[in-house]
């Protein structure tokens, strides 16, 4: 008599691969879409793990280190201007985080040929996403324009391709240590990757996708000390962010040669720079950053003339409504984290640096990349709440864990 078939569930390793071929495509089509497909995604790879009789997976430390500042970001609210703000943002994105993590620890199950499976979908999903950018560019954003249902092209439509450059230099330093992907296809990624970058109006990205293939390439060359010391310099450079750009501000040459934006969040850190030291310890609270006495508010001319913004241009960039000297964050994360979380926040965040520099140097030369990359991306853009960046990184933290998986490895803790 014959046996019956039965259906064996799929795994972590069908969900996490979709999940990687997908991200890339949002960040081109709608930014702000990944923490959407972040979450259902993530969610679905703990679900599917759970369905194969292994149970529900555990976070692990690097999560645990990472809700210090958002239990921080609670306790805030108590003085935060906004807490019902502060305190739904940590219990958003402290669950985000745990499910992230938990999906990694799914992913570090799978074996190593699903691994490399999931690592060709991440591949595919970066290659269509360089690829459309190319093109978008090219047609002068007609393309997302067409997606958006618009007739015409905004003039600032290019500039919201920022996010999407940003994810493929998040993303990019994985690629070349892909197992399984001939070296072909992987060198064409990243020569594409650094193209879309270079062509596209996203100069943190530019810094970024060089940062992040550089750190990984010393990172293979000099081995996993490089994630560690990239992970202590950047807790150095939050435990001392306000004496450094404090120290640094003044020493600038004019800002009339930068380009506006570049010099807008300039006057932006000597801003938060004057209320971080109102607050020093405990910060304004969660959230803070958005409603900042004096953040709507546009540069004084004093202002403008100590940093050298004299000329016409200059003086009708900045009176300009929406150039305000705080318009809903620093654009840095060490400086964000001082004004709202105090100096308590910043020696927990400091903390979180060392514990992902300890990941990422586990997690081989494409640890260290990733995390160059990220951090440089959150050095110069972006706020340290934003859905879709924290979605993001989980991401980035599950490309590496199949990569560590399909090499064979364990994930790190």
């Amino acid at each position: 008599m014959p046996v019956p078939r039965t259906s064996i569930p799929p795994g972590a390793a069908l969900p996490a691969g979709i999940l990687l071929l997908v991200v890339p495509l949002v960040a081109f089509g709608q930014f702000r879409g990944i923490a959407l497909a972040a979450t259902i995604g993530l969610l679905a790879v703990v679900v599917g793990h759970a369905r194969t009789g292994h149970g529900l997976p555990r976070p692990g430390r690097t999560a645990l280190l990472a809700l210090l500042p958002l239990l921080w970001c609670l306790v805030s609210a108590l003085w935060a201007q906004a807490p019902g703000h502060a305190a739904a943002t940590a219990l958003l994105l402290g669950g985000f985080i745990l499910v992230g993590s938990a999906a990694c620890a799914a992913v570090s199950t799978t074996m190593p040929e699903e691994a490399e499976v999931i690592l060709r979908r991440l591949a595919w999903g970066l290659g269509l996403a360089i690829l459309l950018a190319l093109l978008d560019h090219l047609v002068g954003g007609a393309l997302r324009a067409a997606l958006r249902g618009m007739r015409d092209v905004p003039g600032t439509l290019s500039f919201s391709l920022k996010p999407a450059v940003s994810t493929i230099a998040v993303l990019l330093p994985v690629v070349p240590f892909m197992r399984g992907t001939p070296w072909p296809a992987r060198a064409a990624l990243v020569l594409g990757g650094l193209l879309t970058a270079f062509l596209l109006p996203a100069e943190s990205a530019k810094i970024a996708i060089v940062a992040g293939l550089l750190a990984a390439g010393a990172a293979a060359w000099l081995g996993p000390w490089v994630a560690r010391a990239i992970g202590a310099a950047l807790a150095i450079g939050f435990l001392a962010a306000p004496l450094i750009v404090g120290a640094m501000l003044p020493r600038l040459p004019s800002l009339e040669t930068m380009q506006p934006s570049a010099a807008h969040r300039i006057l932006i850190w000597d801003f938060a720079l004057s209320r971080i030291a109102e607050r020093p310890v405990l910060g304004w609270g969660g959230e803070a950053a958005r409603t900042i006495p004096g953040g709507k508010d546009t540069f004084s001319t004093e202002t403008l003339d100590r940093y050298g913004l004299t000329s016409p241009f200059s003086r009708s960039w900045f009176g300009r409504k929406d150039a305000q000297r705080l318009p809903l964050h620093t654009h840095n994360a060490p400086i964000q984290v001082w004004l709202e979380l105090g100096g308590v926040g910043a020696a927990l965040a400091a903390l979180l640096m060392l514990g992902l520099g300890a990941a990422a140097a586990a997690s081989g030369p494409a640890g260290a990349g990733v995390l160059a990359a990220a951090a440089t991306v959150g050095m110069l853009s972006y706020g340290i709440w934003q859905e879709w960046w924290i979605g993001l990184l989980l991401v980035a933290a599950l490309a590496l864990t199949a990569l560590r998986r399909s090499a064979g490895l364990t994930a790190p803790d």
